[in-house]
């Protein structure tokens, strides 16, 4: 799977707004995740938080707790740039350089590599993350977009 550009990871963005996001809405898209990836037999940890509220958290057969650790660290990047942790990592290296070598930002702690997506609501911006975690990056973060636009058809 090949990497997405810079500019086709902010079109993803401009068009996953969503209306609204309720608690209900966070099991429906969790459990949208959970059927993707059971079909596929995807070893991923799937997390959703608005605000500093985890409103779903599922660890599917082959996750482990590592993939928490990655939840955490890719989450942060997306509250803390307010766009996907895929398209933070996209930008540093169309600059040339990579996140963990310009950014400033502790490794440990933050994780610009794809599968945590914002939770956008029009109106509101940025309110929340979805988070997937097991594959690699492109496959995290398209796993995320995916689930997101069957969740907005």
């Amino acid at each position: 799977m090949s990497a997405p550009t810079v500019e086709e990871l902010e079109a993803q963005e401009q068009r996953l707004v969503l209306d609204h996001f309720t608690h209900d809405d966070a099991w429906e898209l969790g459990s949208i995740l959970v059927r993707m990836a059971r079909e596929r037999r995807a070893p991923v940890a799937i997390d959703i938080r608005r605000g500093g509220q985890q409103l779903f958290h599922a660890a599917l057969p082959g996750s482990t707790p590592d993939n928490d650790a990655w939840i955490d660290r890719k989450r942060r990047v997306v509250e803390r740039y307010g766009c996907a942790s895929f398209l933070v990592g996209a930008r540093f290296r169309a600059k040339g350089t990579t996140f963990e070598e310009s950014s400033r930002l502790d490794p440990d702690t933050y994780a610009a590599h794809g599968g945590a997506f914002p939770i956008a609501v029009r109106g509101a911006g940025v309110i929340g993350t979805v988070v997937v975690s097991g594959l690699p990056q492109a496959e995290d973060h398209a796993m995320v977009v995916e689930a997101l636009e069957r969740f907005t058809s």
